[in-house]
Formats: structure tokens, sequence, C-alpha cells
């Protein structure tokens, strides 16, 4: 017998030895308004067919946490691979990334041709079909060889390349009805869980619709991105001309020695965007009908915000432009009267946090020609600080503000929209682990603020995990809103950034300890980074984006 302790109830049951959580769930009595998904295992996410043969402490999870959507959204790409291939069995299914509250795919049958409606119908007859019908999802663990054997005879040359680069002896694969498919997180029991989703025609490819994460009996609601999809087709665009579609490709580039070559067409696309930037901010700015004279720049947290504006002034400067610039930050509230979240921490990325008004009367004076007195926050005393910092612009300059909020039309409502300049920054994350294995943007900020906040010394990565989706509510809140509202979307994902954090993340989240919730994610994040070849940072330059991130930066 084995004794399982259930997080949920704060109970312990005994079971026989290799009972599944499937078969223990009935015996804790809790509420459960959504279906069960999945459970944290000593705080490691597993399928509800795990077996248990020790004790072991379990947490249920249902589809509002993080883990069960995944296991809910990684069985469903599976279905609609699977329906894809039963209709056009030369067909090739490419999950590009999640877009518009779904996954943006596309579906090139074996005369290369697209999915025409009529095709669209017919897949998602079969994937209803395949959902009433109950299938299991059956979990395979095999020699890598093995699975390489086989993927190569499905002529599945993305998975091939991956599982050859990773150097694990032994790997999982999945089949549903004798179909065979590669997910590195587990899946559903059984495609009668998928009961909610929408399959849609979405520019040249397919939108697979998900259920929302805080209401899951509906759909996510629809919400156009067309700039966010022009970044994102502009960057699958340069991986194709260089050859890397997907992680497979990346990592035998690293391992043939073209890691160098890699870093410098990475940053010379990114400073390649940035002069262009800069150019359209001059020609705005010259405009004699209706010239620029403010610039607001902002993201999501670990964005790479800062060093973006740092180097965009250089480039303005080169431009014969002088900036001049600050932080929404400097106009943080003193700590005591910043805005709480209901468990009573202190919400930092409330929009309340900044002085507005006082922020926004100081861009007015500064836009009328006249010296400001720019506060400086002390983040150690938690005060607004005057330290002698005047600014003040002069002809041929322009106001620069970067932070979370710079978008927020309430920040400058006072000022005419026809003299700001809008950006907006976000790793929009171009290549996938394999066809069907799409990399979730916020993982890429997510390492980024441990690695930083670890080095700084600010947060342990259990602190920065704890943190991050309060972090994540509160930018879909106040920061996404005003994505689409830029002139210009900045894409500060990097092609070999997972490559090189992996040296630098993997010694960190190894701190977390496993008895606590956080594990779960660090656990989740190792396994993640374990599929890229690791590489040094020796060749990234001191003026890139991801130094503000490891160290090294000299911006």
């Amino acid at each position: 017998m084995v004794k399982i302790y259930c997080v949920n109830t704060n109970t312990s049951k005994t079971f026989p030895e290799g009972t599944t959580l499937m078969e223990m769930l009935p015996e804790f009595e809790f509420e459960k308004p959504y279906p069960i998904l999945c459970a944290k295992v000593n705080n490691v996410s597993q399928g509800l067919k795990y077996k248990a043969f020790n004790s072991r402490q379990v947490e249920f999870l249902d589809y509002t946490s993080y883990l069960g959507r995944s296991v809910y959204c990684n069985s469903l790409c599976f279905l609609l691979c699977k329906a894809a291939k039963d209709i056009f069995p030369d067909c090739r299914v490419v999950l590009r990334r999640p877009i518009s509250k779904g996954y943006y795919c596309n579906i090139i049958k074996g005369d290369s041709s697209h999915i025409t409606q009529e095709d669209l119908d017919r897949i998602t007859s079969r994937m209803h079909q395949i959902v009433d019908a109950d299938i299991p999802f059956r979990r395979h663990e095999v020699r890598t060889e093995e699975a390489v054997e086989l993927f190569t005879d499905l002529g599945y040359e993305d998975k091939v390349k991956l599982l050859k680069t990773t150097g694990d002896v032994y790997v999982n694969y999945y089949t549903l009805d004798g179909t065979p498919d590669h997910y590195y997180e587990a899946l559903l029991p059984s495609t009668g869980y998928l009961k909610l989703w929408n399959l849609t025609m979405y520019r040249d490819g397919l939108l697979l619709r998900v259920p929302d994460r805080h209401h899951p009996e509906e759909l996510a609601p629809f919400c156009e991105q067309p700039k966010t999809f022009e970044v994102f087709s502009e960057n699958l665009k340069w991986n194709r001309i260089m050859g890397l579609d997907n992680v497979g490709d990346v990592n035998l580039a690293c391992q043939r020695g073209e890691t160098g070559d890699l870093i410098k067409i990475a940053e010379a696309l990114q400073e390649k965007k940035i002069v262009q930037i800069a150019e359209e901010i001059e020609r705005r700015v010259n405009d004699p009908e209706k010239p620029v004279r403010l610039v607001l720049i902002t993201g999501p947290s670990s964005s790479g915000k800062s060093t973006f504006c740092k180097r965009l002034s250089i480039q303005l400067k080169a431009c014969g432009i002088r900036p001049v610039s600050f932080s929404t930050d400097d106009y943080f509230v003193n700590r005591l009267d910043t805005p709480r979240l209901p468990n009573g921490e202190f919400d930092f990325d409330n929009f309340e946090t900044v002085d507005h008004r006082y922020l926004q009367s100081d861009v007015l004076k500064l836009l009328n020609g006249e010296t400001v007195d720019v506060p400086e926050y002390n983040f150690v005393t938690g005060l607004r600080e005057f330290n002698g910092k005047k600014l003040k612009i002069e002809p041929g300059s322009v106001l620069i503000i970067e932070g979370i909020h710079a978008l927020n039309p309430r920040l400058t409502d006072q000022v005419d929209d026809d003299s700001k300049y809008r950006i907006f920054i976000n790793t929009i994350t171009s290549i996938s682990l394999d066809d069907h294995n799409c990399i979730p943007t916020s993982d890429n900020r997510l390492l980024r603020r441990i690695v930083r906040d670890f080095n700084k010394g600010a947060f342990t990565a259990r602190e920065s995990i704890m943190h991050w989706p309060n972090v994540r509510r509160s930018e879909v809140k106040w920061i996404y809103p005003y994505q689409e509202n830029a002139d210009v979307l900045f894409n500060s994902a990097y092609l070999v950034e997972f490559a090189v954090l992996r040296a630098h993340a993997e010694r960190i989240l190894m701190t977390v300890p496993k008895n606590c919730p956080e594990y779960s994610e660090a656990h989740r994040l190792k396994k993640f980074l374990s599929y890229f070849t690791p590489v040094s940072d020796k060749d990234v330059p001191a003026t890139s984006l991801l130094r503000s991130f490891i160290g090294g930066s000299s911006l």
C-alpha cells in the first residue's frame, strides 16, 4: 500500500501500489468546478495515468492552472494532427505559435497546396468523431534510437533532428489510435476530455481556438493581432532563409560550430530594425504638418525595454536627433501609497503605481520648452527623490518615455496623438521545438527574468517563479491591451537565446527546493532547456539586448 497526501483536501488516503491518479481522484472529495486534467506529484507535473508505487504528495489541477492548460492544449494539437493525417495521409501539420487567443497553424497537403474551407470541414468532422470515440492517448518510453528510427520512417525530420541533438538515452512518445507523435509534456488520458475547441480559417493558415483560461466552459474570445502576426511572419521568413525552421536545426548549426555566425545574424537583424525605427522617427520628427515630439516605449516584463531605449537613442543621435529620456519608474508613488493585491502584497504593475498626473504635468512642461526637475525613484527606500536631474527639450530633440505603462492612453491623454510615436517590444519566438510543439513566448521572458534577478541579487529563482503569475495577470490587464495600438512592434527574441540562456539558467533553477510549489515550474523549465544545445555567451556583444539579462552589458 502507498500513502497519498492530497493538497486539495489536506488529507491522506492509502491505495494499492500502482494505483493511477485517475483511480485515486474519486476518493478525494473537494470542489471541482471544472474537469481535473493532470496533477502535480511531489511538485512535478504528471498525467492522470501516472501510477504511484511509493507514497506521494498529489495536487489535482484543472484548466485554470498553467499545467492544466498545457496538457489540454498539447492533447488538442495531437487531435488536430491525427485528424489531418487521417484525411490527408501525406500532409504536413505545423503548429506555428500562440496568437489571437489560439494556435496559428498550417496544414500543407501532399501536393503542396493549402487547406480549403471544404478540407477544414472534413478535418473538423474527423476531430469530433475522434473526441466522441474517447480514444486513449498512450504513452511509450523507449530508447532514443528507437524513437529516431520510428520518426525517420514516418518522415518527421523535425522530430528526428530534435531527438538526435538532445543527448537523452530514453524518450517518451505518445500514440493515438496507432498514430505516434512526440510531446515534451504530459497528455490527457483520452480524447473525450477535449470537449471545447474550434478550428477556423485564419490568414494563410488556420487558427485552433482553445478554452478561456478564466472561464474554461467558454472559448477564449478571438482577438485580432495583425501587427503581431506581421512581426512573426517577418522573423519566420528570415529563419527559412537561414534554414532554421525548428530547434533541431538550431542545435545542429550550433554543433557544427556556427554559433558565432548565428549570433551575428541575430544582432544584425535587430540592429537593422532599430535603424529603421530611428529613421522613421526622424522622418516623423521633421514632418512640417504633424511633427512627432514624444516617443513612447513599452512592453511586458523582461522584454528588453531599457536596453532598446538606449540603442534607439544612439541611432537617433546618428540621425541628428538629440533624445531626452526618462522612465515611468521614476514617477512611482511612494511605496506606502502603492496599490495592493487581494492578498495584501504590493501591486507594482498597477497603473496607479505611477503618479501619472505628475508625470503628464512634467511632460507638458517639457514639450512647452520648460526645464523640469525629474525625480529618481529609490527602490531601496521606496521613496521618490530629487537628486538634481534636470531635463529640457532643445530644438532638434525628442522626448522618450520608457516603461510598462507608456502606451496607456491615460498617461499622456493631454498630448496630441499626432505628436506621439508608439513602440511596443515583445519576445515573439519564431521557432518551435518541432512541427507540433510551440514555444510559449512567456517562457522566454520568465527565463530572462530568473537569470537577471538572481545575478543581481534581487530575487531567488523560487521568488521569481512565485511572482510570475501576478506579473502575467498584470500584463494582460495593463500592457497587452495597447500592443496593437503601437506604430511599430519590435521583436526582442533572439534566435539562439535559449541555447545561451541554458548555461546560465540551469544552475539557477537547481536552487529551487523540491518541497515547494515553485519546483514544478523550475522542473518544467529545466526539462524544456534540455532540448537546446548549450552554447557560450562569448560571442554575444556587450551592446546586445540579451546582455541586460545575462550580464556584461556596456549600455
